[in-house]
């Protein structure tokens, strides 16, 4: 028999940043105590900021009677000489009954003690207060609070517990709060408790009380709300995913209001404007024409036909930090840009202050733009950015909104004169700064991005600031990822070992070794491709970074393409025959020797695809397997072992030589499909 039931736990607003993070557990979480208490099934999760909510349609009235099987010791040590031993009376009282109830079975081949106990099912009602109290203890929010006299924490203070079976009460207790047949409504539409008949009505209530329960129904009234605005005003609305994702966490009856600020404040930077409304107000910026225009629209969690006094209200409370914003923007341009101070602002301890920072990427930006001489920049422009790259630290405006740091930079520096290119430069330092990010646009701006991404991996692991585990405060891992993102997208060459050895000549001696297996260890987690395809590229020796993405998106192209499989396998017998051959030294080929026509053929056609020039490393390969015809024929017609020592050797040359040719991309071998 089954029946409805609605868990809802009610609380003071939460957070919408922690409630999002552990969103994706909170379901995962719950199931498994359903599947750990025999009640597994099919239910819906609903959150508004002051409820979490689970919706069974179908609940079962008890659990299934279920029967537990437990194994002993075998009979050879369950007794002597007819009498159980310890081993046997352990047994029975690990199993909660007397000797007389144990029976035998055969196990492994063994005939063991056995004893099987029949569980009888309990009633649903009895164990949902201890499943209810067990995940919502599972949950993970980050700082939590207590409240009260209660020793016990949560995110926020929990103020009502409803649970409903069908259309009766499960009597238990959470955090001091006794469960009751009520909810809360929309604060607007009702400040007191409201009765509830039963499960089912539950929802009507909501609904009348102003409160859309549905996160993903409060998505879609939001954007129809853009909609609407955006056509009646003939404007466009950023729409931010994350900023989308808080405020659907943040309200339970949205609306989507259009309010506007002083035309003036447009003279800010747009970015400094849509961060001050993000960050500090949830607010939607709004463009017209692709530029941003003094409006702003806001999702108002009011009860109301009449929304003037809510946009009067948010305008007023926008006007203070825009004009913050500007006085802080009016200001570093009367100061400049200045690295001042910087000598006074610590790195980090043991690599000094970050004016020793820019000293040491100034170094690294000098030796990297002699390697790869951009055409698009004079040593001098790279030598201005470097310089100024981080003066807009010691701005009101970065230390305000510090997420700016670098972008500020490079609108103060156009401001004061600087050119085009340095300007760009300081302002693509950090990039990219995430797995989605735009990459710098320039050979000199990625020149910079890698001084600044090199100096940090150097001077970490010089003071051993090696990240373990999942521990990474310094986002070590993704300046490399970000490496090779930027040499990839530039066509840098970029030689792991030597250039890691050229660079650590400027730090504190540390094994350089280390630094260089982390980048191997990244490009491995890089590469969203088969695992042996990496290792089989890795283990050829290749370290220049932008031949290793070639090369292993190229193997990768290959091995998805129609009929690799029957191709891999006449080559994985190559690398079979060719195993225990010194690539290195192999013996120079001889036609004279070739006794078959299969042998003439394969050496006529491997000679031509070898001396072939090729545009790409996916061509090269293409060619190498295209071999296949000449190899099967090859292993057919001909005894690769033959009697004859110099024959033998002779046909051993002509494989090796094949592998060699296709081991300067990748040792096939490794590779696993």
């Amino acid at each position: 028999m089954t029946k409805p039931l609605l868990i809802e736990v009610g609380v003071e607003e939460l957070p919408a940043i922690p409630l999002l993070k552990e969103l994706k557990n909170i379901e995962t979480k719950y199931a498994a105590i359903l599947e750990k208490n025999s009640l597994l099934c099919e239910f819906e999760f609903y959150y508004t900021p002051r409820r979490l909510v689970f919706w069974h349609r179908e609940f079962k009235s008890m659990q299934d009677d279920s029967s537990e099987e437990f194994f002993g010791a075998p009979l050879s040590v369950a007794y002597k000489d007819g009498v159980p031993t310890p081993a046997a009376l352990g047994f029975a009282k690990k199993c909660g009954v007397e000797m007389s109830q144990i029976s035998q079975a055969t196990k492994d081949g063994k005939e063991v003690l056995y004893y099987k106990r029949e569980l009888k099912g309990q009633a649903s009602h009895l164990l949902l207060p201890n499943i209810i109290e067990e995940w919502i203890k599972s949950l993970e929010f980050g700082k939590s609070m207590r409240w009260g006299s209660l020793q016990e924490s949560f995110i926020r203070p929990i103020r009502w517990v409803n649970v409903l079976f069908g259309d009766e009460l499960v009597e238990m207790e959470l955090f001091g709060v006794r469960s009751s047949k009520s909810t809360f409504v929309h604060r607007i539409s009702n400040f007191e408790k409201t009765a509830i008949g039963g499960a089912k009505e539950y929802f009507e209530v909501l609904q009348n009380g102003g409160v859309t329960l549905f996160p993903e129904a409060r998505r879609e009234k939001i954007l129809a709300d853009f909609a609407l605005l955006e056509s009646k005003n003939g404007v466009k609305i950023e729409i931010d995913a994350d900023l989308l994702d808080e405020v659907v966490a943040i309200t339970e009856n949205p609306t989507a209001i259009m309010g506007s600020f002083d035309a003036e404040f447009l003279q800010l930077p747009p970015e400094v404007i849509i961060t001050s409304m993000k960050e500090h107000q949830r607010y939607f910026p709004v463009f017209e024409n692709g530029a941003l225009i003094n409006k702003f629209v806001v999702v108002s969690n009011a009860l109301t036909d009449d929304f003037s006094k809510v946009i009067e209200g948010n305008e007023r409370v926008l006007r203070p930090r825009l004009s913050d914003a500007l006085f802080f923007y009016n200001n570093d341009l009367k100061k400049g840009l200045s690295t001042a101070g910087l000598e006074k602002v610590v790195f980090m301890k043991g690599l000094g202050s970050v004016a020793d920072k820019i000293e040491r990427e100034r170094k690294i930006a000098h030796t990297l733009f002699e390697i790869y001489n951009p055409q698009d920049a004079t040593k001098e422009e790279l030598e201005r950015a470097i310089s100024l790259a981080k003066a807009d630290l010691m701005s009101e405006m970065v230390y305000e909104f510090t997420e700016l740091q670098g972008l500020m930079g490079s609108y103060y520096a156009t401001a004061l004169g600087e050119n085009a290119a340095v300007a760009t430069a300081i302002k693509e330092q950090y990039l990219p700064n995430g797995e989605e990010s735009t990459l710098p646009s320039t050979k000199m701006s990625a020149i910079v991005a890698m001084s600044l991404k090199l100096d940090t991996l150097l001077a970490l692991f010089s003071i051993n600031q090696i990240p373990t585990g999942s521990r990474d405060p310094f986002a070590l891992r993704r300046a490399v990822n970000g490496l090779v993102r930027i040499t990839k997208e530039h066509e840098l060459s970029f030689d792991i070992v030597a250039m890691l050895k050229l660079l650590a000549e400027g730090y504190e001696p540390f094994d350089v070794a280390k630094l260089e297996a982390f980048f191997l260890e990244r490009i491995r987690q890089y590469f969203k491709v088969n695992p042996s395809i990496i290792e089989a590229v890795l283990m050829t020796g290749e370290r220049e970074l932008l031949k290793i993405a070639k090369k292993i998106e190229a193997l990768d192209s290959l091995a998805k393409s129609e009929g690799f499989g029957e191709s891999f396998s006449t080559f994985k017998r190559v690398a079979n025959i060719t195993k225990d051959i010194d690539l290195a030294n192999i013996t120079e080929i001889n036609p004279a020797l070739f006794e078959q026509n299969a042998e003439e053929a394969l050496f006529k056609r491997y000679n031509e695809v070898r001396t072939r020039v090729y545009e790409s490393y996916e061509e090269e390969l293409d060619a190498l397997f295209g071999l296949k015809g000449e190899l099967d024929a090859f292993f057919n017609d001909v005894m690769v072992n033959a009697e004859d020592e110099a024959i033998r050797t002779n046909r051993k040359a002509l494989v090796a030589s094949i592998y060699k040719s296709i081991s300067k991309i990748a040792e096939i071998k490794e590779i696993t499909i």
